[in-house]
């Protein structure tokens, strides 16, 4: 799987995704983690923001409504990015762009930076994190929602002889691979990493 293949799956998945955040039908955001991803980034009054994976925006447009000065916005799928765009208010900006290639922002120049949900999204999550702490101010800080590794280890059930289900087999957290999924009635990749392998990645990039 590569960045290519990914941003195809995406462009299938688009249509769903983005009638799914406009209509606050996302449980796993609306009603789990934008209260604690909002709590981490704390006082964002005036703040310059990145938010690296933004999707449709809707992450952005929530960060907006808190008084943060500016957002920017990127993504590598273009339906995402053109949704985004339809509701731009004017202090937000989204470019369809790889996360694992910042090259076009400069140095420092963001003072807070989010990932909602998307390094396991990545084929190379250290590029992103790499170029994350290259663009962001000297104390800057980088919030990030991800997937637990503990949930795409797991194996198949256990289950009595009259077949109920008693406990997962837990066999594949240290196999780190690509892990395919059916959401919203479209296949989809993402990729299993150990809380390790992120926590490496994080410090060799100089966040820890």
């Amino acid at each position: 799987m590569n960045t290519t293949d990914l941003k195809h799956e995406w462009i299938q998945l688009s249509p769903a995704w983005i009638k799914q955040a406009r209509t606050h039908t996302m449980p796993s955001r609306d009603g789990l983690l934008d209260k604690p991803m909002l709590a981490a980034c704390g006082d964002v009054r005036g703040l310059s923001i990145l938010d690296s994976g933004c999707g449709e925006g809707r992450f952005c447009r929530i960060l907006l409504d808190r008084g943060s000065e500016r957002v920017l916005g990127v993504d590598l799928c273009e339906p995402m990015i053109n949704a985004a765009r339809e509701l731009q208010s004017g202090k937000d900006t989204y470019r369809v762009a790889d996360a694992e290639d910042l090259s076009f922002l400069d140095d420092h120049s963001f003072d807070l930076a989010v990932s909602y949900l998307n390094q396991c999204d990545l084929c190379d999550f250290k590029a992103n994190t790499r170029e994350v702490f290259r663009v962001l101010k000297p104390g800057g800080r980088f919030v990030i929602a991800n997937v637990h590794p503990m949930r795409s280890a797991v194996g198949e059930w256990h289950t009595t002889c009259e077949g109920a289900k008693q406990h997962v087999i837990l066999d594949h957290y240290f196999d780190e691979s690509e892990r395919h999924w059916r959401m919203l009635d479209c296949d989809f990749t993402n990729f299993h990493r150990t809380l390790a392998t992120y926590v490496n990645g994080f410090r060799k990039s100089g966040f820890l």
